[in-house]
């Protein structure tokens, strides 16, 4: 097609969506002229882009920039593995609004030569001195956001390294060689991340190091500024030559331990000293025959499986994308969801999780008999199971090899803390925050637990093969978030691009496992493809609509197409990423 087809093709398609042209798409689904996300002249979803299709390797980041350095690492014969480390080195650096060092990772991994998905958990623990008794006796009810106490452990630098011990072929210092260049060199700030660097300068500025690190200048980088940040390459140095002990049991520990005890923080030496990721064994349901894996608890990913299995009993396509039916319907499945990841959700290391209960099919038959089909509920009590005897980056990865990595990795709410130790060049976590103070409570703080995790990586597997890897970043969208995109595809029909472009849902206000309880329904947020009809029928249910301009999350995808022996590869349009391969 020349490039005058091109534009009078795109030129055509607006012009249909406007004169509101009805189609039928595949499998007989008629959408009306208020259905949102639909070129009315091919049938199919709207889509930002087309998906990215190669055949040796795919690569989909939320940074351009990233994307490359991992195809590039993925050319010189790494893993899949090793060209998601070196990303998220890369992307620590170039996306501090929801990444980085001082942060957590997990990871689901296909290994194609053991034909085997493994899962890692690389959470940081609470620090020997985060007691509930430490809160009591300084009447503080709630972990702040901010500042030294919410700092747990980061648990990043030693996920890479478990990644890289199991599945790595090139050298560490091979891997973390781009990033600590770009560091010193600069590099361009996008156009979202930058708003968002702005956004988080004025509350955390005022914390040691931040200004300095972040602020060289005096303000935050624009789009388009050249950003540099020399303390962080010096920092990777380090951890590439001295590896990851360096980060835990050397100058670095060290230099964390000075600055939080300065601070008045409660992380110490020791507590970094004791840090060690955990491989986990990834859990499924199986959604009209897509097994989708998530990680178990201490994360939130079985409420995705949850949330699937009770949307299971419905015929959803009948219903219609943007239809106030199948709005209703995913809101009050995830409300139920999210009252057991409230009253369940812990480390099963210090509290039973009744993980195979909690995603059973009778389980959520039984939950799916409370769901009134016109009436919005206030609130729902959690389900009766007795216990078994803000930020975020996500990415995935695959090479030549057939193997895939779906990684997220996170500093919770935006760039953390705000906690900027000893010249090294990154924020730590503020992750305690998710900790309950309410005694008795399966999150409930205490000394080498881990807090309830928002961040999940998804796969998808489909007769005992790998389909999927998949991610949408976002605090507590993230399940949403996991469920819509399967949702898109099993039930809509979409392709892997339009599935993460089409209208989102995101509810708020659920209960949480912090310890607030849901009373009044929450709050629906849709963005702006769904239209007045739906809404207008949805608070006609007793539905509270929020605005529009809500976080719905951040999206990627890779899949593989056994068929044709080729992935496809999409990228979130809401953020500054790509997809690409080669």
């Amino acid at each position: 097609m020349t490039p005058l087809l091109q534009t009078t093709g795109r030129a055509m398609r607006r012009l249909a969506c406007l004169t509101g042209i009805i189609v039928t798409l595949a499998g007989g689904t008629v959408l009306a002229q208020s259905e949102p996300g639909y070129d009315r002249v091919t049938g199919r979803a709207f889509a930002s882009r087309s998906e990215v299709i190669a055949v040796h390797g795919m690569a989909a980041t939320s940074q351009p920039l990233v994307t490359q350095i991992a195809l590039d690492i993925l050319k010189a014969g790494g893993s899949a593995a090793d060209a998601a480390i070196a990303a998220d080195a890369a992307i620590g650096l170039m996306e501090p609004t929801g990444s980085g060092i001082g942060g957590d990772i997990f990871a689901i991994v296909w290994d194609n030569d053991k034909k085997q998905l493994a899962g890692l958990n690389g959470s940081g623990r609470a620090p020997a001195l985060m007691t509930l008794q430490y809160f009591r006796d300084h009447g503080i009810d709630k972990v702040p956001p901010l500042g030294p106490l919410p700092v747990t452990v980061p648990g990043c630098v030693d996920g890479w390294f478990e990644l890289h011990e199991r599945y790595g072929r090139l050298p560490m210092t091979t891997l973390l060689a781009p990033a600590i260049r770009y560091a010193r060199e600069g590099f361009p700030v996008s156009e979202v991340i930058a708003y968002y660097m702005q956004l988080n300068a004025s509350a955390l500025e005022k914390y040691p190091g931040f200004s300095e690190t972040y602020m060289p200048d005096g303000h935050m980088p624009g789009k388009g500024d050249i950003f540099r940040n020399p303390r962080l390459a010096d920092t990777l140095e380090k951890i590439a030559k001295g590896g990851r002990d360096e980060f835990y049991k050397g100058e670095i520990a060290h230099k964390i331990d000075a600055y939080m005890t300065e601070q008045g923080g409660l992380l110490r030496y020791e507590d970094l000293a004791a840090h060690h990721s955990e491989w986990v064994t990834p859990v499924s349901t199986n959604y009209r025959g897509w097994d989708v894996y998530e990680l178990p608890p201490n994360g939130q990913g079985i409420a995705a499986l949850e949330i699937l299995n009770i949307l299971e009993g419905y015929d959803i396509r009948s219903m219609g994308f943007g239809s106030a039916r199948y709005v209703h319907t995913f809101v009050e499945a995830k409300k139920l969801a999210f009252e057991d990841r409230a009253r369940y959700y812990a480390d099963p290391a210090f509290a039973d999780v009744p993980v195979a209960k909690l995603i059973s099919k009778e389980y959520a038959a039984e939950r799916r008999k409370l769901i009134s089909p016109t009436e919005a509920a206030k609130a729902y009590p959690p389900g009766d199971v007795l216990p078994d005897a803000g930020d975020t980056i996500y990415m995935t990865v695959a090479d030549d090899d057939g193997n895939m990595v779906s990684l997220i990795q996170s500093n919770y709410r935006g760039m953390g803390s705000g906690m900027t130790p000893g010249e090294l060049g990154f924020v730590l976590q503020d992750r305690g925050e998710l900790f309950s103070l309410q005694e008795g409570h399966p999150n409930a703080v205490e000394p080498g637990k881990r807090p309830f995790h928002t961040i999940i990586p998804g796969f998808v597997m489909k007769d005992g093969k790998p389909l999927m890897s998949f991610g949408v970043m976002g605090g507590s969208m993230q399940p949403q978030g996991h469920a819509q995109i399967i949702v898109n595809m099993v039930d809509f029909g979409m392709n892997l691009q339009e599935a993460g472009d089409a209208a989102r849902i995101n509810h708020t206000g659920s209960s949480q496992p912090t310890g607030e309880v849901m009373t009044d329904g929450g709050v629906v947020h849709l963005e702006k493809g769904f239209g007045e009809e739906t809404r207008e029928a949805l608070e006609a249910m007793g539905h509270t609509l929020g605005a529009s301009d809500g976080s719905f999350g951040g999206y990627q995808a890779i899949m593989w197409d056994e068929t044709q022996g080729v992935y496809y590869g999409a990228s979130e349009a809401r953020k500054d990423g790509q997809a690409a391969g080669y």
